[in-house]
């Protein structure tokens, strides 16, 4: 298969938005281990739409802003018993959202989760990768950094 942009290559950790969620700046650890992706959420609450099942949470998307506050409200594909690393299974709710980094944008899933006392509140696991994506797990941050400012002007 012909990929027609040049690969975008990702740092084991970055700075991702998830726009339709009201996230302008949350930082990713890039997972290729982990098949699914995470973002730390609280307060997590379903309920039925006139159109569909949707799931409201709270998000603190940044550790260095505690205060920092955004509830969040998306469609529910569902709910799966998702392992994590340490070897717990959980059932998390499920959402489907857009992430943008590095200049494009893509649907993705998420599965919605207690991230606390963890490095980063989002993981971005490898069905979230596109094709002609590259991880180079020896760096950080190799795209730019995404303004936290946004945060205060929504506010």
């Amino acid at each position: 298969m012909k990929h027609d942009l040049k690969p975008l290559i990702l740092g084991r950790r970055e700075w991702v938005a998830l726009p339709d969620l009201g996230l302008f700046a949350i930082k990713a650890k890039v997972d290729t281990g982990a098949r699914t992706s995470a973002l730390h959420a609280e307060q997590i609450e379903t309920f039925a739409s006139h159109t569909a099942t949707r799931a409201r949470f709270l998000v603190r998307p940044l550790l260095e802003a505690p205060d920092l506050a955004v509830w969040c409200e998306a469609d529910l594909i569902g709910e799966r018993d998702v392992t994590s690393s340490s070897g717990e299974r959980e059932c998390r709710c499920i959402i489907a959202t857009t992430l943008r980094v590095g200049g494009r944008a893509w649907p993705i899933e998420l599965g919605l989760t207690n991230r606390e006392g963890l490095a980063h509140r989002m993981l971005l696991g490898r069905q979230a990768i596109q094709p002609g994506m590259l991880v180079d797990p020896a760096h950080s941050f190799l795209l730019p950094k995404l303004s936290m400012r946004l945060y205060k002007a929504s506010a």
